[in-house]
């Protein structure tokens, strides 16, 4: 790129302490660079999407807002809520405070969707309850309720492998709302569907913390990879470039044009490599 842009954070949501802090996190892989030295911050109600090509460290970044993994100077770099998530055990204040949804879904085939609905639920269970819940299943109608907003109410029984894309994708977000944590993180989770299902999982993540629709919060976050610009402008407040693991630009979500993302990912007059930005389809969902 010709030069960094300047950092201005998108909208101001909340002039209280931020939900997500993170100060000089840095990650190295060996000999190679997974994210330089970031410091930003988040507040509750914010939906930011970080965007950049492949290996500019978006993946990196997400895994250490969830504890996956440590930052190289410390898990105390990075906090969400005053805690720090990679300095948690699995469990119930971990998954209080991070959820994931990936474009791999992450569901048990051989269980039903109720069950793999319940299983946003485990980090709050006992181990007594949990195995309980496999044979009479617990907080069923909370589950229900979950189906019925992300639409596929009636697929409660039905095995995950008889289920679309769009439809897995569904279970994920309904199991995410069972989980109910603080930040909310996806790692391109619409890649593999087409534009229209794309729009719906993007409208129930979104609604999941605008707090304006049945069951949103506007005290959680969401941080999201994406690579369609339409659906960061109309869908986030916030996005971040980055491109060979450094933050590129951090600008509010309604300026992000072609030119922004032309240099970001260094295309030029490339129209072709462009469709995906411009959310053409991937493949059916």
């Amino acid at each position: 790129m010709s030069g960094v842009r300047p950092v201005r954070t998108g909208e101001q949501v909340a002039t209280s302490e931020p939900l997500i802090t993170i100060k000089s996190a840095a990650k190295v892989y060996g000999t190679n660079l997974g994210l330089a030295p970031l410091s930003l911050a988040i507040h509750a109600g914010e939906r930011v999407a970080l965007v950049g090509p492949s290996g500019s460290g978006k993946t990196t970044l997400l895994r250490l807002l969830a504890g996956a993994m440590v930052p190289d100077e410390g898990p105390h770099t990075v906090s969400i809520n005053g805690k720090s998530p990679a300095g948690l055990k699995p469990g119930n204040e971990l998954a209080s405070l991070v959820g994931i949804v990936s474009q791999r879904f992450d569901l048990v085939p051989h269980l039903p969707v109720l069950h793999n609905v319940l299983a946003g639920r485990l980090g709050h269970w006992s181990l007594a309850r949990s195995i309980l819940s496999l044979v009479w299943p617990m907080e069923r109608r909370a589950a229900q309720q979950a189906l019925a907003r992300v639409g596929i109410a009636d697929k409660i029984n039905e095995r995950p492998g008889h289920l679309s894309g769009g439809e897995q994708q569904r279970v994920a977000i309904a199991r995410m709302m069972m989980q109910s944590p603080l930040v909310i993180l996806a790692d391109e989770p619409v890649a593999s569907l087409d534009p229209a299902r794309a729009e719906e999982v993007m409208e129930l993540l979104v609604g999941l913390v605008s707090g304006n629709s049945d069951g949103g919060d506007s005290q959680r976050a969401l941080v999201a990879s994406l690579h369609t610009a339409s659906l960061i402008r109309r869908h986030f407040t916030r996005v971040i470039g980055l491109r060979e693991s450094r933050v590129q630009f951090d600008l509010p979500a309604s300026e992000l044009d072609d030119a922004v993302l032309d240099e970001l990912y260094d295309l030029g007059d490339d129209a072709v490599a462009m469709e995906p930005l411009a959310g053409l389809a991937a493949r059916d969902g």
